[in-house]
């Protein structure tokens, strides 16, 4: 037969129970961590004046960038799902010319100077950012690639990189092939979506950010 269940023991599992349901991923599988990707040379040696989240239209400029419009959004986030507000994240890109806002990161005379470069948005209470960009394009050596770096008061900082997904060159693209773990691949290799309804040709991609770190309180 089996032992009889006190009913302090019977309390203990309830609290216990009631501890797992309440105390977010607790018990539960971790997300896959976004991989770490270099910084490269090119973050860019003086920001621009404008450093908002529309990296399309420069300041009161009329005339927008050369590109195919992207609306790059995502959640910064732990790796149990909870929400990292407060967050800095930045990104930078070449632009339709393949030249970076870097003093040296092309022909100068190339560079697009409706297009911003950079920009930065800090996360809400979600974890959710957003950016107005340009579709990503390839510059010698490298696939075509969007940087991204976060910044959290108190921790180091974490830089990767988003990729398209289905584009041939990712797969001669060293900075790519040196992620091992095909589900962390799959993290920063990411649809590009054609918005449905829109005009000018303009897309989407979602590219959420796992953190292995734990929010402050």
């Amino acid at each position: 037969m089996h032992a009889p269940i006190s009913r302090r023991n019977f309390l203990n599992g309830l609290v216990l129970s009631a501890a797992a349901w309440q105390v977010p991923g607790a018990f539960a599988e971790e997300l896959t961590r976004t991989p770490a990707q270099t910084e490269g040379p090119f973050y860019p040696d003086k920001l621009p004046l404008d450093t908002d989240n529309d990296l399309i239209i420069v300041n009161d400029k009329l005339t927008p960038a050369v590109g195919t419009i992207t609306h790059l959004s995502g959640k910064v986030t732990t790796v149990t799902g909870s929400p990292i507000r407060n967050a800095l994240v930045e990104i930078w890109q070449v632009d339709n010319n393949a030249i970076y806002l870097h003093s040296g990161g092309g022909d100068r005379k190339k560079l697009d100077s409706n297009f911003q470069g950079f920009g930065r948005f800090l996360t809400g209470s979600t974890g959710e950012y957003y950016f107005r960009t340009i579709k990503p394009v390839p510059y010698p050596g490298r696939t075509p690639h969007i940087h991204v770096a976060v910044k959290i008061k108190g921790q180091p900082k974490f830089t990767t990189q988003c990729y398209i997904k289905g584009e041939p060159q990712n797969e001669r693209d060293g900075i790519v092939r040196s992620i091992r773990d095909p589900k962390q691949k799959a993290m920063v290799v990411i649809d590009f979506k054609p918005v449905e309804g829109s005009k000018i040709g303009e897309v989407a991609a979602k590219f959420d950010i796992v953190l292995g770190m734990t929010p402050a309180s």
